[in-house]
């Protein structure tokens, strides 16, 4: 029998996790039945009480959860990494807790990949009716520029949720950079994927943890670590200013020997100085970006630091 490892990283969830533990329960004990099943929580260093919900899961009759909890929050890439890490099934599944993730996927990607061959299938969200208009558009704007900067196919509305053979999920965690864009390394590892398209779900409760700030950082993140575009927009720009300079010092050499009085604007001469430090400025911001990323990556530290783990099954009976 066949065993799926299903990671689920986890931040403030105490009232999900119960749910999607028995969300997969029933999954497995039915649709899933002829395989065996474990599920590896990963607790980001939540502030509510989802750890001891996680610890009450391990104490049930023939429980097969296991955790690790973060001394700190180290971030939902950082999670995915270590429940990877740590996983050792055939098949290795990644959801959230909150339900946005319909368990019933799971039976669909199995298909993909044992029946059509593929190393890995992936949930893409195709509706996103309960988002804003403004959150839809730049989620879409993101991923063609992402794509554009980086020659990815990343495609829009794609998620964290996912089935992989272990060697996918071996490859995932041999990528050990701390400036994690998982969405990023799907893609740069390679391996045959499937797009499993599904409406989008609501939260099963309390609110979602990702803000526009957050967003933003991502979206940045992502692009930092996959693409040299921006830093050779810098070069292409430098080359800009040069050509137009040299245009207008042709210009102002031949207005001077036909005698022609010069346009002198100090005004003018104050913004054209202006917009070009304001850019200087940005094309510097540009550059520290990528060497706070170095800087950060030579420092060589632990992707996550567990202050409590349990990677064992021992099968005991709740008391």
């Amino acid at each position: 029998m066949k065993k799926i490892d299903i990671v689920i990283p986890c931040y403030n969830e105490s009232k999900c996790v119960e749910l999607i533990y028995d969300a997969l329960k029933e999954l497995f004990s039915n649709e899933l039945k002829t395989y065996d099943f474990g599920i590896l929580f990963v607790d980001d260093g939540s502030q509510d009480d989802t750890l001891e919900h996680i610890v009450k899961l391990t104490n049930i009759e023939n429980s097969n959860v296991r955790y690790i909890s973060f001394a700190r929050n180290f971030g939902k890439e950082s999670a995915i990494y270590a429940g990877l890490e740590n996983a050792d099934g055939d098949y290795v599944a990644l959801m959230d807790a909150d339900l946005q993730h319909p368990p019933h996927l799971l039976i669909e990607m199995i298909h993909a990949i044992e029946d059509e061959g593929y190393d890995c299938a992936t949930a893409r969200r195709v509706k996103r009716e309960k988002e804003s208009r403004l959150r839809n558009f730049l989620s879409n704007s993101f991923y063609h520029v992402i794509n554009w900067a980086t020659g990815m196919r990343l495609a829009p509305g794609m998620t964290d949720y996912r089935l992989m053979k272990k060697q996918v999920a071996d490859a995932i965690v041999s990528m050990r950079e701390h400036e994690r864009f998982i969405k990023g390394i799907y893609s740069w590892i390679g391996f045959s994927s499937k797009w499993v398209e599904y409406e989008n779900v609501e939260r099963a409760d309390g609110d979602s943890k990702w803000n526009y700030k957050g967003l933003w950082n991502y979206a940045k993140t992502g692009i930092i670590a996959f693409a040299v575009t921006p830093l050779k927009a810098v070069i292409y720009f430098g080359f800009f200013v040069i050509g137009i300079s040299f245009i207008y010092a042709i210009r102002l050499f031949i207005m001077a020997k036909m005698g022609i009085r010069l346009w002198q604007d100090t005004t003018t001469i104050i913004l054209l100085l202006l917009f070009l430090g304001g850019v200087i400025i940005l094309l510097l911001g540009v550059i520290g970006e990528y060497l706070a990323r170095i800087y950060m990556e030579v420092k060589n530290r632990p992707i996550y630091i567990a202050k409590e783990k349990k990677l064992e099954i021992d099968n005991k009976k709740e008391k």
